[in-house]
């Protein structure tokens, strides 16, 4: 696994190539949200990096934004962040290809009815949503921190106050449940943010996360209609279901706009601070986090600079 880090493909663009413009990095990017973000982001001056596993939708998706736009360039990655080896290969072609990035938007999600182990042996749900994201962040933070004010967004959800105590973050094949699973990883996307943020304070670097709110997007449609079905519908109930595009003008705008440059270790919700759950906070939860999530993706010093913030924290 670890022989993957600094492998780099001579396909790459050469670095500088689109220097002076903000590279923006987007997983999940072919559906959903996500999708919805990169199309908003079309008219920027920047560059985006679309990571998703649907190939062919990637790459229609990429040439379409940047035909028709004058000021970005997109570019599409096919990569699985449930699999460990796949974000590795990732982060080394961005790393080749880039001198700094800007935006880190931790968009892709997951939820699967039935238990499913990836080929590193962690349960599907846990290492889509947090693990996979967890890797990438760590292996992009050393150009993270070359930008002037770099932002981290991680998407999350109220799924994750459901949550609570010390949570066994993997679960297995004899006790999982999608909700419990779900819910689980959501908590883990905030702790995620919340530490990254506390460990990344007085550099350029903030962290936040996001609830964008019951969208009608596909999460949950692998899991058959009658599941996706009953997701749209109590969202519509309660009427709080959104389009997917409003949701990812909310996430733009806290990824971008000049009223949240500085703020870090915040939980939003449209545009306006809330509170998480206690769990959320919770130091201990978040140490225990942290050393399970280094352990799972075996980083280590080799990451250079970032292992400075990332490395697990000594003491209780």
């Amino acid at each position: 696994m670890n022989s993957l880090w600094f492998r780099t493909s001579p396909l790459l663009p050469p670095k500088n190539q689109f220097l002076g413009k903000k590279t923006i990095v987007i997983t999940g990017a072919t559906s959903g949200i996500g999708r919805a973000m990169a199309f908003l982001l079309g008219d920027a001056e920047a560059h985006l990096v679309l990571v998703g596993r649907n190939e062919r939708e990637g790459e229609r998706l990429a040439r379409r934004i940047s035909s028709n736009t004058q000021n970005a360039c997109a570019r599409f990655y096919r990569t699985d962040l449930s699999c460990l080896a796949e974000v590795q290969k990732l982060a080394s072609q961005l790393k080749e290809s880039y001198e700094r990035i800007d935006i880190l938007i931790n968009n892709a999600g997951a939820r699967f009815s039935h238990f499913e182990e990836t080929s590193d042996g962690i349960e599907r749900t846990f290492a889509t949503n947090h693990l996979g994201h967890f890797l990438l962040t760590a292996l992009l933070l050393d150009r993270l921190l070359q930008a002037p004010a770099a932002r981290v967004i991680t998407v999350g959800s109220s799924a994750h106050c459901g949550i609570n105590g010390h949570p066994s973050w993997m679960l297995t094949r004899h006790n999982y449940e999608r909700k419990l699973a779900y819910g689980t990883s959501k908590l883990a996307n905030l702790v995620f943010a919340f530490e990254l943020a506390r460990r990344l304070s007085g550099t350029t670097v903030t962290s936040n996360a996001i609830d964008p709110g019951g969208v009608a997007t596909n999460l949950g449609r692998n899991n058959g209609w009658i599941a996706w079905f009953r997701h749209l519908t109590y969202y519509a109930w309660k009427l709080q279901l959104i389009t997917a595009r409003r949701a990812a003008t909310h996430i733009i705008d806290l990824a971008q706009a000049e009223e949240f440059e500085g703020i870090t270790g915040q939980y939003f919700h449209e545009r306006k601070v809330v509170s998480s759950s206690a769990a959320s906070r919770d130091l201990s939860t978040a140490r225990e986090l942290w050393s399970s999530s280094i352990a799972l993706t075996g980083i280590d010093s080799r990451i250079g600079r970032a292992w400075e913030y990332m490395r697990p924290s000594e003491g209780p």
